[in-house]
This record gives structure tokens, sequence and C-alpha cells, in this order.
């Protein structure tokens, strides 16, 4: 029969300490609490405190959860010697914790005048909207006075990110000119140690620190041997990140409080000292389960449970306390109570707090956007600068140019208008880019700021997440659309999400940059020429546009740039591949698809859409290749007397549906011309949203087939083609 293992971790503490014999009594505070240790007593006692916080807090949770009235029971509870490593940190060192190290975010905010750690942690799990940090979203540990942002560390998530801070943290510094000799503290389980995104994480800051390059990281694994109810084998965490080259290992005993103490200070001034990553192991346990609806006993035999609750860490740090002398028995207990008591008024405190009632108070952190603020956000530099930095202004020529160089132009403006700006990604430093697109922006800015990482798209994601918490301004490329299916937790569970559950505390504005879509010539396979952007659509609060001329690709990227740094949007931009050198649009030689470059401060209004044509008879909403397709179409058009109006959406998320809505009153016809795979475009969404704001209009979709898409002339069978949007044309005007 399944037992109620809180209350047996409970009276298994209370008899353990009750059996403690006294010892005499010792009021030299400041000295060490053992033989041979760093930790004082006063600063054990200090850990202590916040070691029974954070059990009081986990059995809060699971008291509140009986009558349904908390919503959150995964605990830190034997998980507490976490709190030695707050100890061996500075309260400004930034932290990307686990959700088992409620002991470490207790110890910290004990170190930060004002914090109320406890509280927060009781507003949190009742999920009320005066919760500090995510505003009753959900439970995490975060704070911006503890520097500590929020993460849900599910699987090892909030790793990449701490890489991608500790080395940004070093690029900032170097800009400014100032010495910062902060560490980054990241924590996780030792099942997560097993995922891909740690694995990379970790590998990643090695492959960093081998070339010499500062990332002052601390991992901190806390292992209790077991993930859910699959064990992690003994010695096998010790064994796989022991040795690794570029990483510095560290042992601490998390069920010794001066051992977890002693060994997260030797490891966190190794990595203070030489800006290097280094991995502490700790030894933990797990109490009373995953969490409140996990049932160990299907699992673990009960002599396993007992045997791992008799290594409950708060029973050693009380043991520590009381055979040396400075604390009895009685105290502990009278402690440990006071405790419970306290977190049980907290927790009614938090029950009287409000909850978030409205959509709008769910969604508002989503969404934020200052018009003005970004349209003002990338300052204009003086030419004479400008020039100095790259050469001849590109807006003084009269030649027009094509996508990828009008791009390229627009980075460098960028670049020397934001100082904190960063470019990053494989192969974008000196080679260019697999396009040229970044070409020589190296040689203009230096590696400091436009540089290559390694082949690995999740530390990529990473390292812009991390980079913009570090205060600079990141543009990531992926090689390609399809490349971001490997690391799209790092832009959705991750970037995407900072802004809600800090409730726009923290942001992470970055401008991600993919070269994608079909259509290229001579080469392929569904890798090159993917044509799927659902999984960018669906992230809740991003900014995602396509370009498809340089002109507008320049006005595009500098709205980007502005809403990233003024509201610290996450904006993807997608680089339709297949017009980067595009040049001509009707005939051989007409340079139709070259443009001039706007000059800097010609930004591009979210909503905004491009108009081709004045034609009343149909409107033709789409994008990218599409839109070069329906231009060339619409000549043809013309010339038997059909008059089209052609729409360049331009923005993905948002669409730019009411600005649409405008030339369909207008035409009374939309065909929408999407090249994306149908279960993957937008035009269902369109069409659906016209048909709401146009009753009546005469709608009709064409898309490309859900197919992969072939290697070689195969590929054109499975893309939309102009004579297939000719036809659709034609049917929607009921024309033969």
């Amino acid at each position: 029969m399944a037992v109620a293992r809180s209350e047996s971790v409970e009276e298994g503490f209370k008899a353990h300490v009750a059996a403690l014999t006294p010892q005499a009594r010792r009021d030299e505070l400041d000295s060490p609490v053992r033989q041979g240790t760093g930790l004082t007593a006063r600063q054990a006692i200090a850990l202590f405190e916040a070691q029974l916080d954070s059990r009081a807090a986990d059995l809060l949770a699971r008291d509140l959860k009986k009558d349904n009235r908390s919503f959150y029971t995964i605990g830190s509870s034997g998980h507490e010697g976490n709190a030695a490593v707050a100890a061996a940190c500075r309260p400004t060192d930034p932290a990307f914790l686990h959700y088992r190290s409620g002991g470490f975010f207790l110890a910290r905010a004990q170190q930060v005048p004002g914090a109320h750690g406890p509280l927060d942690i009781a507003l949190g799990v009742v999920a009320s909207a005066d919760e500090p940090i995510a505003g009753g979203r959900h439970k995490v540990f975060g704070s911006v006075p503890l520097h500590i942002p929020p993460q849900t560390s599910t699987i090892a998530s909030q790793l990449p990110k701490a890489v991608g801070c500790a080395m940004s943290i070093e690029r900032r510094a170097r800009r400014l000119g100032i010495k910062d000799d902060r560490i980054v503290i990241v924590s996780f389980g030792d099942a997560s140690s097993n995922h891909s995104t740690a694995a990379g994480a970790i590998h990643a800051a090695g492959w960093a620190a081998f070339q010499n390059v500062p990332v002052p990281v601390l991992f901190v694994c806390e292992d209790n041997g077991i993930g859910i109810s699959v064990r992690t084998p003994e010695g096998w965490v010790g064994a796989a990140y022991g040795h690794r080259a570029g990483l510095k290992y560290f042992h601490g005993d998390g069920l010794d409080l001066p051992d977890a103490y002693d060994a997260a200070t030797e490891a966190a001034n190794w990595v203070r000292e030489h800006r290097r990553p280094a991995f502490l192991h700790l030894r933990t346990v797990r109490l009373m389960g995953h969490a409140g609806s996990d049932v160990e006993q299907t699992y673990r035999t009960l002599d396993e449970i007992q045997a791992t609750e008799a290594l409950d860490p708060l029973r050693s740090t009380a043991t520590l306390l009381v055979e040396h002398g400075w604390m009895t028995p009685d105290e502990v207990l009278a402690l440990y109570d006071d405790t419970r008591a306290r977190h049980a008024a907290l927790g009614a405190e938090a029950m009287r707090r409000p909850q978030l009632t409205t959509r709008e108070q769910v969604m508002r952190p989503l969404f934020f956007h200052d018009a003005d603020a970004v349209a003002h956000a990338i300052p204009r530099v003086p030419d004479d600068v400008r020039q100095a930095q790259i050469g001849e202004l590109a807006e003084a020529s009269d030649r027009p140019r094509h996508l990828a160089l009008q791009i390229n132009r627009t980075l460098a403006d960028l670049l020397t208008a934001v100082p904190e700006m960063v470019l990053f990604g494989e192969d974008v430093a000196r080679k260019g880019g697999v396009y040229n697109v970044t070409s020589e922006l190296t040689k203009r800015f230096g590696v400091g700021r436009v540089f290559n990482t390694l082949l690995d798209e999740q530390t990529i994601l990473g390292l812009a997440i991390g980079a913009a918490q570090a205060g600079l301004l990141p543009f990531p490329e992926i090689q390609y659309l399809a490349y971001l299916i490997h690391a799209i937790d790092q832009l959705r569970g991750e970037a995407g999400s900072l802004q809600f559950f800090s409730n726009g505390q923290y942001s992470n504005g970055m401008v991600v940059r993919l070269a994608g879509l079909a259509y290229q010539k001579g080469f392929g396979g569904h890798f090159h020429n993917d044509h799927g952007i659902a999984a960018i659509r669906e992230i809740p609060g991003v900014l995602f546009g396509i370009a498809a001329r340089g002109d507008d690709a320049a006005r595009m990227l500098r709205t980007m740039a502005g809403a990233a740094r003024a509201c610290g949007r996450v904006c993807v931009s997608v680089e339709p591949i297949a017009l980067y050198m595009t040049k001509d649009l009707h005939v051989d030689g007409d340079g139709g698809w070259l443009t001039l470059y706007p000059p800097p401060g010609d930004s591009m209004p979210i909503g905004e859409v491009g108009v081709y044509g004045v034609g009343a008879d149909l409107t033709i909403a789409t994008y990218a290749n599409g839109l070069w397709m329906s231009l060339r179409v619409a000549k043809r058009l013309a010339d038997e007397g059909i008059a089209v109006r052609v729409i360049d959406l331009r923005w993905m998320v948002p669409l730019p549906l009411d600005a649409l809505a405008e030339h369909v009153r207008d035409t009374g016809r939309l065909l929408v011309v999407d090249e994306c795979r149908a279960s993957s475009g937008i035009a269902s969404e369109v069409a659906a949203g016209i048909s709401d704001r146009v009753p009546g209009a005469r709608i009709r979709r064409l898309t490309a087939p859900d197919s992969y898409v072939p290697l070689g002339p195969a590929a054109n069978l499975v893309l939309v083609s102009e004579d297939e949007i000719t036809a659709a044309v034609r049917a929607v005007l009921e024309l033969p």
C-alpha cells in the first residue's frame, strides 16, 4: 500500500534529531563548524535555515495540494546541500537553476537584503499574480535582484544559454573596457546530464576553453541517482565528465554540508580565477518521489526508499550542529517547527493574494512592443564614421544590387551603429557564410564581434540567449531553415518564453537569421530546400518576417534590430536562398529584382505590406519566391487584360491581415500563393482571417503539397509553379 512519504520523511527527521545527544555549548561562531573545513559555524547555521526553508516549502506545496490549492509539487527535498553552492558564490553571479535547486535559491535570498524567498515560492506554487518573477504563469526559481533568470529546466535546456552568458560576460567587459569577474552557475540533474542538450553545452564550453576562449561557467550536476523512475548507473556521471578536455572536475558530497561547501568554494574560485568551465559533481538524494503525483513504491522497494530517507541531508546538518556543540536537539526541533509554522502562514497569505483572471493579463508579457522606441532604437551614425568603418556608402551608389549584398550592407551598418551587436554562426566569419552574405564583416569588425561557432545549432541559439541576457544584441545565423529543428526548443522553450515566465522583467532580444525556402536550382534535397515555417510561427510572441527583395530586407532587419534592442523581442528573419543572387524578374538582363540600398533610418513598420499594381480584378497575397513568381504571372495576365494586384505580406508573425483586407475589399477576390507545404505555411490562416474581415470575398489557396523536396528536377513536381498560379487565378475569376 502506498505511504505518504512526506510524513515519513518529516517524522524520520524529528526522531533522528530527538535521539541526538547534546554537547557542550560552543559560542565562537566564526570558527570552522568542524575541523578541516572552511565553513564557519555561523555560515552553517544560516545554510541550515535555508535548507529548512527549502524543505518546508516542499511540504507546504504538498499540504496545499491535498485541497487542490497548489499546482506544483516537484520539490528539492534531498537536494538541500545545493545551498552550499550559493554560499560559495557571489549573489551577483548569474545562476540558471534546476527545478530542485531550492536550497540554492533560498540561500541566495539570505545574501540579498529585502529578498523574500520563502514567500516567493509560496506565491509560485499557488499561481498567484503577486509572485514576483512569473506573476502566476508558472512556478519557477527566478529573481531579478538575485540574478536568477527563470528556467523551466526540464531537459537541461538552461545549459546552452548559461554557456552563452558566460562567454558573453567576457566579450561585454572587453567592449566596455571594464573588469568583470563574475561567473555563471548552472545546475541540473544526473538524468539531464545524459540529454543531448546538456552534452552539447558542456562540450561547447570545453571546445571554446580548449582554444583559450574565456568561458567562466560552473556546471553543477545534482546527482540523486534517478530520473523519475530510471536509475543512473553508479559512477556514470563521474566517468562521463571526470576527464573531459577543457573541463575541470570537482566532486562534493551534498549530504555533508561542509564537504559540499568546500568543494563548491574550490570549484567556484577556480572558475573565477581561470575563466574556464568546471564541473561540480554534487552527491544528493531524492526524497518523496519525483513529484507529489509520483508513487515511488511502484518502482522502488520500501527498503530502498527508507534507506534513501536515512540519508536526508537535513539529518546530516542537524547532526553536525548538535555533535559539535553549535545547537541542541531541542533548538533544532524548535527551529524546524517554527519554520514549518512560518511557511504555513506564508501559504495562507499566498492564498489570499490575487490570481490571473483575464486572457490579457496572462499574455501581456508576450507582445510588448513600443513602435516609437523601436523606430529610435538604432542610432544614426554620422556618414564619415560609417565610411571609415565600412567604406563607400551604399546609398550613395545609383547601382541597384541583389538581396544578399543588401543584407550584407545592412548588417555592416547595424554593427557600426550598435556596439553591443555580435554576429555568429557556422562559417559566417572568414568564409562569409555559405552564400557569402556575411562576407568581409569579420575583417571590418573583428573576431570579437563576427565569429564562427562550432557545428551545433543548440549551442548557437543558446549562445544568443545568454549573450542577450548579458547585455549584447545577438544576430545568430542558422545555416539552413531545416537545421533549426535540431534546436527548436532553444527558440521556443527558452528564448521565446523568457519574457512570459519573467513577466517582462527579463528578455533576450535577438535577431535569428536563417537561409531557407526552396527553388534552388542545381542543388537541393530537403535539408537545403526546406519550406516548412510552422515551427517558427507557433512560438508565442515571436516577430517573424521574410523579405524577398534587397531594399525590403534592409528595412525589415532594421526594424527587427530595433525591436530586439528596445523591446527584447525574439525576431526571426528567413532569407529566401533562391533569391539571394537573383537579378532579373521578367526577362534575362532586365535587372528587375535588383534594388537600391535604403539609407539608414528607413525601416519597415510591422504590418506594412508591399503593393504591386492597382489591378481591380484580383488580389494575390504572397511572399518570398511566391512574390517573384506572382509578379511574373501578373505581367503575363495583364497582356490578356486581366488586372491583378500583388501584395507581398512580408510579415509572417503577426500576419498583416488588416492591411491585406483593404486590398481584398477593392477587388472582392483573393488568391493566397503560399510556397510552403500545405500544413506548414500561412495560406489557411490568411484565408480564414480575410474571410472574417471581408465577408463574401471569393478566396482560393494555392500551396505546395505535404512532401519533402527531392533532389534535382523532381523538386519542381512538389513546388508551386507559375503555371499553377496562372490556373488558380483563372479559377478564382471563373475564366477558362
